[in-house]
């Protein structure tokens, strides 16, 4: 079968020079990190190919394997001896070569990598009894050594699986990178490696095909998987998600959370669900039964079933630990009745960047420059307790009142000191892309933010982090910040401490180690807020007297009232407030 092009129009795009040569480096030179590689355990591999529906009681021999990324042949020599065991079962007892050449597809880049894979898939086959003669045959059109995302591939494949690899963007090529993007429509903001390898293998599954894959989840709920997303809620079926936090799923410790998801082409339908702790080859294959079991779920018991995970670009909720299904209904039914935070008159930011902090950053009072040129500086390390305790930095502003930068001829201190550190400052990407704004920070840097008061809120924490600022100091860049013309900052710090914010968060946010959430603003917009207007007197009064005793029970007992609670929605917090 001939590649659809209507299908995926890009495929056989000419690659140029540039990223030929860049593709030949990671090819040739390309260490594990570059690589992305992450090893699976072979119990978890035999999972995902029961759940993908690669199993020997089905005629494997006249349907075709796609492995994108193999490896050390983790998922391909394991799918191998599926393939040997249903074609010995089902198979006329013809050339192995004839009946198997179309069975599997496997791509490698790294070319030392390929050629230790390919030697031990030949010696497997020989154990095998594959003859010497066929299985070098079959080696040689089973595997491709080349980049997946450029590799041309001829038809359409019933199974892709596999680990694709991890790889950020800062690590990849700018020439390749620059390829990727004109192939591939997912690849959006921050993006990494593993999200166009989904792409490309749902595009190349035959209708009523499986992809079953195991990676990190970040995008199933951040900015970056939108499109990702789409593209499945679109075209495809969320078939299978297996949240594998907690478990040692690879051969090595990764810092992503892990999970496996397996989606089918064939038109929308529920997704079945499940948490999984335990690895062993017992343990997993009862589960696969139970997530493919025709039984009614009720017999299923670790296993859930969810309709419209998949919607849009909308962040995926699967929360495995809410069996109840109590702390979703809460959340769907507050995003049904109050507005978003912005909505409400609340605003949410990042403070500033600067691209060269050691020189743009330091002790305020010893900054040599004219004192209407720096700001006094707020920075995660100052809000520790709670409370703004500042240590006394500041920030260069190298801008003036209109929208440019300062003429520096009329600033000789602030001249003075940029020139003296003017390598370390252009050394960053803002000054390079314009030569002569050289000294300009990558944010815009507006003075009336600093006498502004605001929320500020670290990025990263186990509970919400909300620290009230008067009015006295910029915001660094590892800082959100919060601020509103309509609510009252004290009262909001309050709603933002509360449980039912904490919800909002954890349910978008994607998962760091150690129960960790991230505080970003993507996931801060999602918080759901009454309009100021409609808040009474006394509970006004409560809440701003609840945040700055910063008593976390009395916010939660006043957010609960200002959302209207009912007794099993606040039993589903928990009970705090009660």
């Amino acid at each position: 079968m001939q590649l659809n092009l209507d299908v995926f129009p890009n495929a056989l795009r000419p690659a140029s020079i540039a990223t030929l040569a860049a593709v030949e480096v990671l090819a040739s030179h390309g260490n594990v990190e570059a690589r992305g590689a992450v090893f699976t355990r072979r119990e978890v591999v035999d999972f995902i190919l029961d759940l993908a529906g690669y199993t020997t009681d089905k005629p494997l021999h006249e349907m075709r394997l796609l492995e994108p990324s193999f490896g050390g042949g983790d998922f391909l020599l394991p799918a191998v001896e599926r393939l040997l065991a249903a074609w010995r079962i089902q198979g006329d007892g013809g050339s192995v070569f004839e009946a198997l050449q179309d069975a599997i597809r496997a791509i490698e880049l790294h070319r030392d990598t390929f050629h230790i894979t390919r030697r031990a898939l030949v010696e497997y086959l020989k154990a095998s009894e594959i003859g010497g003669l066929a299985a070098n045959q079959l080696a040689d059109v089973w595997l491709v050594q080349g980049d997946f995302l450029l590799a041309p591939l001829e038809g359409h494949f019933d199974f892709v699986v596999g680990n694709p690899p991890y790889v950020r963007q800062e690590l990849i090529p700018e020439a390749l990178l620059r390829e990727y993007r004109a192939r591939y429509a997912t690849i959006y903001d921050r993006a990494d490696l593993y999200i166009p390898f989904i792409e490309r293998s749902l595009f190349m599954l035959a209708p009523g095909g499986a992809l079953g894959f195991i990676c990190a989840d970040r995008w199933m709920k951040n900015r970056y998987g939108a499109p990702l997303r789409k593209l499945v809620a679109d075209q495809y079926r969320l078939k299978v998600y297996v949240d594998m936090t907690g478990s040692d799923a690879f051969l090595r410790e990764v810092s992503a959370y892990p999970a496996i998801t397996v989606i089918s082409r064939e038109p929308s339908g529920p997704t079945r669900i499940a948490h999984c702790m335990e690895i062993s080859a017992v343990s997993l294959a009862r589960l696969a039964a139970l997530l493919d079991a025709a039984l009614p779920l009720a017999s299923c018991g670790a296993v859930r079933e969810m309709h419209d995970v998949a919607s849009g670009e909308s962040p995926w909720l699967i929360e495995s630990s809410d069996h109840s299904g109590g702390q979703l209904a809460l959340l769907r039914r507050l995003e049904l009745q109050f507005p978003l935070l912005e909505e409400a008159g609340c605003k949410v930011r990042i403070g500033v960047a600067t691209g060269a902090d050691k020189v743009f950053i330091g002790d305020y009072a010893a900054l040599d420059v004219e004192p209407e040129c720096k700001l006094p500086l707020v920075a995660t390390r100052d809000i520790q307790s709670g409370e703004v305790q500042w240590r006394g930095q500041g920030v260069i502003n190298p801008f003036g009142h209109g929208d440019g930068l300062v003429d520096l001829a009329a600033y000789p201190r602030l001249r003075r000191y940029l020139e003296q550190n003017k390598a370390q400052i252009t050394r960053h990407h803002c000054a390079q892309k314009n030569p002569t704004a050289w000294y300009r920070t990558i944010d815009r840097i507006t003075p009336a933010l600093c006498t502004r008061p605001k929320l500020l809120i670290p990025d990263i924490k186990g509970e919400a982090h909300i620290v009230y600022e008067a009015g006295k100091l910029y915001p660094h860049h590892n800082l959100y910040f919060v601020t509103s013309d309509t609510w009252d900052l004290r009262a909001l710090q309050a709603v933002l401490l509360s449980s039912i914010s904490r919800l909002f968060v954890a349910t978008y946010s994607t998962k760091m180690r150690g129960g960790f959430l991230r505080f970003q603003a993507q996931y801060l917009r999602r918080i759901r807020l009454p309009q100021w207007r409609d808040v009474p007197d006394g509970l006004r009064e409560a809440l701003r007297d609840a945040a700055i005793r910063r008593d976390l029970d009395a916010c939660n007992r006043a957010a609960f009232t200002l959302y209207g609670l009912t007794a099993d929605e606040r039993a589903a917090l928990g009970g705090n407030g009660a």
